[in-house]
């Protein structure tokens, strides 16, 4: 790493956001007083109703410099709302970028573990399945087993060597992202976290994982629904399908080319 890489690298904290307006002004406090120089934070709001976008623009003006707030006409999807904040992250000069939830589901504390793991890492991922990681214990069974049935398919269809694809506490290496092209993501809901693992284990980069513990929410209702998830179960195999090595994977003969050779 440069100079300014192992000194004050420049973090970007993406915070994708739809009425998190209880959550959005102690979550950023707690970020920008953890122990990272060059912290910053990066709100994208999709026009909630209950005031969240208006409530960043406070906490930027607040915190001049160290909170940026990206506007959106609407709900347009959570893997949208990422690319667009990683893209303006690397341009603004972005070393290492985090993302993840504003809802207290993903403790603000592993942040420095996370980008200490990019020292020898390109990418790291929060994990609730490895060794030492878990689910909150307020959660319903029925909760937690469709939980791990979803890791568990996204891993099989997908083939990840990682015990945790489906969450969305990570921190990349700016050279990651570019790699792996994380700023044009075909997915925008409940598969986009498998797609961005996907991209970066085809891309060759060092991916390792951090274990915690997954927290219920501390207010306000989840997004995640079960149109979401049915939604994610063929956006993966799709995913799988045209993210191939070689290519787009053709699922019928091309008949052009059959004549030509005859």
């Amino acid at each position: 790493m440069s100079a300014r890489q192992q000194g004050e690298r420049r973090v970007y904290v993406v915070l994708p956001t739809y009425n998190e307006r209880e959550n959005l002004t102690p979550l950023v406090e707690r970020l920008l007083s953890l122990p990272v120089p060059g912290l910053r934070v990066l709100v994208v709001d999709d026009a909630s109703p209950d005031g969240t976008g208006e409530l960043a623009e406070e906490l930027a003006r607040r915190y001049p410099g160290r909170v940026e707030v990206i506007h959106r006409p609407g709900k347009q999807g959570l893997g949208t709302a990422y690319c667009q904040g990683f893209a303006l992250a690397l341009q603004r000069g972005a070393d290492c970028v985090v993302q993840m939830d504003a809802d207290f589901s993903h403790p603000p504390e592993l942040v420095p573990r996370l980008l200490a793991a990019l020292e020898e890492h390109d990418v790291a991922v929060a994990s609730r399945y490895a060794p030492g990681g878990g689910l909150d214990p307020r959660w319903p069974w029925r909760r937690r087993l469709i939980s791990r049935l979803a890791n568990l398919y996204a891993r099989l269809v997908l083939g990840l060597p990682l015990a945790d694809v489906t969450g969305g506490f990570k921190a990349f290496r700016r050279e990651a992202l570019e790699r792996a092209g994380l700023t044009t993501a075909r997915t925008a809901g409940f598969g986009f976290q498998a797609e961005m693992n996907y991209r970066c284990h085809r891309a060759g980069l060092r991916l390792v994982e951090v274990p915690f513990v997954f927290q219920e929410r501390r207010w306000g209702r989840s997004k995640i629904g079960l149109g979401m998830a049915v939604e994610g179960v063929w956006t993966l195999l799709c995913l799988r399908l045209a993210l191939r090595p070689q290519g787009r994977r053709r699922l019928w003969p091309d008949r052009r080319r059959q004549g030509a050779a005859h």
